[in-house]
């Protein structure tokens, strides 16, 4: 056994696309090769990739597969054999067609396979050469990459044209120090690669496999592995903030970009350079994205924070004296600066408020309008959740104006320019104009949270604008059957529901949801009303399901979810989000109790009894002291009001915790009941009154969740 070292060698790829093709072509080959026995079990993969190439290096490969004995299971006996036992013409044309005709008919084996009785070989799968092996991996992992897409090109005889994501001009193949004769994209395998396009050997000849990634790397000019490039990418660009007593801000600003410059170059070197510090009279926001967006920047910011008017290139050339490279970075990065510059200067001359109507063109929906009918949407909806908020800023407009101009940015020079910017332009703009620090926050603040993780808005004006924009997408898209289907969501209507979900329960906000959705599709009144609740239903369910989701990637059980999500809208609780979280901690804290598991198996039991009673119309109220003949049920009643009196002030205090665990002595009592007494009996009065202890029972124990749903 050697190692493996397969290349393709090609012209730049899609540094996007480039960290995935490099996995998937290394898992490719490894697995075509797996699934033909040529890997040992400590067998060992490397998946290299950089602008120009695809690679991966296999250790312990076998140079060919050996013969291993099977079982190969032919036809039905009857099928197989005439009424003498001899094969029949269908069983011989099965054994040539499996090379098995030498086979000797007496040695098949008879056993039934399910209801028929089946014919067996013993036999032995034949010995693969590596070169076959490789070849069909080689094809199949080239047919799977995940490529974006697909390009034709010619080959060098100026007739055959080949299909790849971009062209290849080389292909190695070494199994030790021996090449493999493989071929593929019309390349046949040999053992040179390529260097640095202008800094390292053009041709390396390899001698053996393991040599690959050291010789590109001392003779190549090339780091191969992209994990092992990315790091040194980090490591100088750390050096040089260090240097410049900086950082490279947030990690989630810069940690994207890292990737991509990782696929734009082979030979990392970063260098510093600097614009006019009048630049940063703009906002900081258009300068980074400028600078990360179109030049591949790394902006440098103080330890406040702030931007600084340096910057860092990742430069795909080593060279002692960089200052051509610096300097040519410098000059090309002082017009995008200079755009960005005008572009707010120029916005500015025209107030926000003097925009509004400019969205009267702007479609939204071609059923649902222009941004400028969404925007009086926006207004009222804003102004009423405001209303509901326990907050300051009851009784200002602040939702109502800053709703208004909420969505005036989009017809600014810089927000066309950078779409990504929306929001955060239109609070650089409000505060220019002079509007109120909430209007401005408010602005920037609606589009808040924008993905998994981030920020929530704050002050009553940015919740409110912010629930409006959600809830009008939502109930907007709903109202005129534009669902996600699958994995398509066109409208991200799961990222808006995610967004209402996580500003009702995380800020908290003690509001119910239900009525925020009422109030949302009042603005929509071609709904008819007949249709109305469905779709009240539909918008909270498909809701629920983010919860549910969100809940679960944080680390509850799918039983806990379900016991605190199924007493939604019950109880007197409501469906109030900002409850949820202290209410599964309860319930946490409940499953910890010893007494838990009988508790939860008791309460599914009543569930069953209570819903089968009223399935066949059982009539019943919560019992009444002295209603009940029998000690048993005396002591469970009696066992019941005390827990429950020691309950009910946790709940009204909203410690559902200890709510929950009041009930824990309730276990031996309710055992005993279910032992001893029937419920469902004959005479109908005592068959009521033991419901109605039972329905008590239920209600009292599920106010904060269904404890039933905790049962295996």
């Amino acid at each position: 056994m050697a190692s493996l070292l397969v290349e393709l060698f090609t012209e730049e790829l899609p540094p996007k696309a480039l960290k995935r093709l490099g996995d998937a072509f290394a898992e490719g080959v490894s697995k075509g090769l797996g699934k033909r026995e040529m890997l040992a079990q400590d067998s060992m993969l490397r998946a290299f990739a950089t602008p120009r190439r695809l690679g991966v290096l296999i250790t312990n490969v076998k140079a060919g597969s050996e013969p291993r004995a099977i079982e190969m299971k032919l036809m039905p006996a009857a099928v197989a054999l005439d009424a003498n036992g001899q094969p029949t013409p269908a069983l011989r044309k099965k054994l040539d067609a499996a090379g098995l005709a030498h086979v000797d008919p007496a040695t098949f084996k008879r056993r039934m396979d399910g209801k028929t009785e089946m014919l067996f070989a013993d036999t032995q799968t034949p010995a693969v050469p590596l070169a076959q092996a490789l070849q069909a991996a080689l094809d199949e992992a080239i047919a799977g990459l995940p490529i974006p897409k697909v390009m034709s090109y010619q080959l060098a005889d100026g007739a055959t044209t080949v299909q790849f994501v971009r062209p290849v001009h080389g292909l190695v193949a070494l199994h030790g120090s021996e090449i493999v004769p493989v071929g593929t994209l019309g390349l046949g395998a040999g053992r040179t690669t390529g260097g640095h396009r202008f800094q390292g050997a053009a041709e390396i000849e390899l001698r053996y496999a393991e040599e690959y990634e050291r010789r590109l790397a001392e003779e190549g000019g090339v780091i191969a592995e992209f994990d092992a490039r990315r790091a040194e990418i980090r490591r100088q660009l750390d050096e040089h903030a260090v240097k410049h007593g900086a950082s490279l801000g947030p990690a989630a600003g810069c940690e994207p970009l890292l990737d991509e410059v990782t696929a734009l170059v082979e030979m990392p070197t970063v260098y510093a350079g600097q614009f006019e510090a009048e630049f940063l009279q703009v906002p900081a926001e258009c300068l980074v994205l400028t600078m990360r967006q179109n030049q591949k920047y790394f902006p440098l910011f103080d330890n406040a924070g702030k931007l600084t008017n340096r910057f860092l290139i990742v430069s795909n050339m080593r060279l002692d004296d960089p200052a051509n490279i610096v300097q040519g970075n410098e000059r090309v990065v002082r017009p995008r600066l200079a755009d960005a510059r005008f572009f707010f200067e120029t916005d500015k001359k025209t107030k926000l408020a003097e925009r509004v109507t400019q969205l009267r063109s702007i479609v939204y929906h071609n059923k649902l309008g222009s941004q400028a009918a969404r925007v009086e949407r926006l207004r009222h909806l804003a102004s009423r959740f405001q209303a509901r908020l326990p907050r300051g800023e009851r009784g200002k407009p602040y939702a109502d104006r800053a709703a208004l101009l909420a969505k005036a940015d989009l017809v600014t020079l810089m927000v066309g320019e950078f779409p990504e910017l929306q929001g955060v332009m239109g609070k650089y703009y409000a505060l220019a104009d002079g509007e109120e620090p909430s209007v401005a926050r408010a602005i920037e603040q609606h589009y808040w949270p924008r993905f998994a993780g981030d920020a929530l808005p704050v002050g009553d004006a940015s919740i409110a604008v912010a629930l409006a924009d959600r809830m009008d997408t939502l109930v907007g898209m709903f109202s005129i059957d534009q669902r996600p289907t699958g994995d398509k969501d066109p409208f991200a209507l799961r990222r808006a529901a995610l967004g209402v979900v996580r500003i009702l329960m995380e800020t908290p906000l003690p509001i119910e949801l239900l009525p925020i959705i009422r109030d949302t599709l009042e603005q929509f009144p071609e709904v008819l009303p007949d249709r109305s609740e469905a779709l009240v239903s539909e918008v909270w369910s498909f809701m629920r399901e983010r919860l549910e989701n969100l809940l679960r990637e944080r680390g509850y059980s799918a039983h806990e979810v379900a016991a605190v999500l199924e007493v939604q809208g019950d109880q007197g609780l409501g469906d109030r989000l900002d409850l949820v979280p202290k209410r599964l901690e309860a319930v946490r804290e409940f499953r910890k109790l010893p007494e838990a598991e009988s508790l939860a198996a008791a309460n599914k039991r009543i569930s069953n009894i209570l819903r089968q009673a009223a399935q066949k119309g059982e009539q019943f109220a919560f019992a009444k002291d002295g209603e009940f003949p029998e000690e048993l049920e005396r002591s469970l009643y009696s066992a019941l009001r005390d827990a429950a009196g020691q309950a009910t002030p946790h709940l009204e205090r909203g410690d559902y915790t200890q709510y929950l665990l009041s009930f824990a002595v309730l276990k031996g009592p309710v055992d005993a009941y279910f032992d001893g007494v029937m419920v469902m009996v004959d005479d109908a009065e005592l068959r009521r009154k033991r419901l109605g202890l039972l329905s008590e029972l239920q209600w009292q124990m599920n106010r904060v969740a269904d404890i039933s749903r905790l049962a295996a």
